[in-house]
């Protein structure tokens, strides 16, 4: 009887660590992770630039960059805009060089090849370019937006670059 137990207890220990394994639990991965398109561009972040298209100049101080006059981004639709439409913000900053050289300066933009209400800054400062989006543009895989400044600072000698705003992020955010 004593055998039994024993031999009984034995198979109980070989069997369990059969039955008790740890299933790996797979983690997908994050949108962040995901390559492809990215609703919001932080410019600071050098994985966007298949996203900006053109007229955008290196990252400066790790967050934003400096434009041309003229410069375009491929944004993805966020997810239920198809439905519902979209915000599409600019956090920008009109820098004291711009105001001084050129008194004043316009920011258009077209979505998707539909012109939005432009924008006219006056003074140097921080400012949010925020327009809606009909959710008829957002149906795609990507929408395209293009901005113009009505003027820019031409290259010099003291740089060499096409100088227009500054620009810290450009989204589209659901409705």
């Amino acid at each position: 009887m004593r055998y039994s137990w024993l031999t009984l207890l034995l198979v109980a220990l070989v069997v369990a660590p059969v039955g008790c394994k740890k299933k790996k639990v797979r983690v997908g991965a994050t949108d962040e992770d995901t390559p492809g398109l990215k609703s919001v561009l932080d410019m600071g972040n050098p994985k966007i630039e298949p996203q900006l298209l053109t007229g955008f100049h290196g990252i400066e101080a790790g967050a934003w960059r400096w434009t041309a006059k003229q410069f375009t981004v491929a944004l993805k639709p966020p997810f239920g805009s198809g439905q519902k439409g979209a915000k599409l913000t600019v956090k920008l900053t009109v820098p004291p060089p711009t105001i001084e050289h050129l008194k004043n300066v316009t920011l258009l933009a077209t979505a998707g090849g539909n012109a939005l209400p432009p924008e006219t800054y006056t003074t140097a400062g921080d400012y949010l370019y925020v327009r809606e989006i009909p959710a008829s543009l957002l149906t795609g895989d990507s929408l395209r937006v293009d901005f113009a400044l009505d003027k820019a600072i031409p290259p010099s000698a003291a740089d060499i670059r096409e100088l227009g705003i500054i620009v810290l992020n450009i989204g589209l955010e659901s409705k």
